[in-house]
């Protein structure tokens, strides 16, 4: 073989191990890079999903201040935009609350399916409500006597036209509420008292409101849970509490006994029934019924031989 013929096959095989050698090197340069690039992601999902999950536990450490039985109000404000999704169970004696957060990273909310829960906790809103200010304000509940604090959780601006007088006094204190007609704005989710034409129509002396082709019955403070919320968490928390009524009605009938030495009430029947009732309803619809047995015992309650 000449030296010429050595030199070429020489160069063949440098060539071939050379690029051999290149293309070992990009495929492992590759894999450590989806590696790198996975690991990454990884690393930020989970600190997304602790960061969600401590947010939605400090929403339920936030919204303690408020359940004082006093018309209060405040805000949550977050860096970047956040969903907060409100879940309803009204599984169990007293049912649960469930929170759980998204962020927005890069675009997109987080996927998180991280939830935490409360037994004590009424929250009214939407299912999701978005945003990065967030509006809290709370209301008592009593039927006749203190059942919870009902919590309002809105992230959009609400109109409130033609207040009833009787009214005008107990409307939530939230700083995105108005209630003078010059100041509202296109925009906002207009509330009408009087009129039919509006995003949401509160019938006060039919007690319900109506939103989305739906109606919502309420009693008391159950007025603004119906008007914040949709249908589906507000029926729940309805059942949640109507469940916290039926133990308290149960509690106040033992103590009936338990005082019968000193004083005789003429509430037992009424707290055995207004159990019953609470135990049996089916949604809002069944609340008229409850509230006239409220008033009832409201009344007797006046006595020398007061429960509550």
């Amino acid at each position: 073989m000449s030296q010429q013929n050595k030199m070429e096959n020489w160069n063949k095989k440098g060539y071939l191990q050379i690029s051999f050698q290149w293309i070992f090197a990009i495929v492992v340069g590759i894999i450590i890079l989806f590696l790198a690039i996975y690991l990454a992601t990884k690393i930020i999902n989970l600190g997304e999903i602790k960061v969600d999950a401590t947010t939605a536990r400090e929403i339920g450490i936030l919204t303690n201040p408020l359940e004082t039985g006093f018309d209060m109000g405040g805000t949550l404000t977050f860096p970047s935009g956040t969903r907060i999704n409100n879940q309803c169970d009204g599984f169990g004696d007293f049912g649960t609350q469930i929170i759980s957060v998204s962020q927005k990273s890069f675009g997109k909310y987080s996927d998180t399916n991280i939830n935490v829960g409360f037994n004590n906790k009424y929250i009214f809103s939407d299912q999701y409500v978005e945003g990065k200010k967030f509006y809290l304000s709370s209301k008592p509940l009593e039927m006749p006597f203190k059942i919870a604090d009902l919590i309002f959780l809105t992230s959009e601006r609400y109109c409130f036209l033609d207040i009833p007088k009787e009214l005008e006094d107990s409307v939530p204190i939230q700083e995105n509420i108005i209630t003078e007609k010059e100041e509202c704005s296109k925009n906002d989710i207009k509330v009408c008292f009087a009129e039919d034409n509006c995003d949401i129509n509160v019938k006060y002396g039919q007690g319900y409101v109506e939103k989305q082709g739906e109606k919502l019955y309420f009693t008391g403070n159950l007025l603004y849970g119906a008007i914040f919320s949709e249908k589906g968490i507000y029926e729940c928390q309805v059942k949640r509490l109507m469940q916290r009524l039926e133990q308290l009605s149960n509690l106040y009938y033992d103590k009936s006994y338990f005082i019968s030495n000193k004083c005789q009430s003429e509430l037992n029947e009424d707290l055995l029934e207004m159990s019953n009732s609470a135990k049996e309803i089916k949604d809002s619809r069944d609340l008229e019924n409850i509230n006239l047995l409220s008033e009832v015992i409201k009344e007797k309650n006046k006595g020398d031989c007061e429960l509550f």
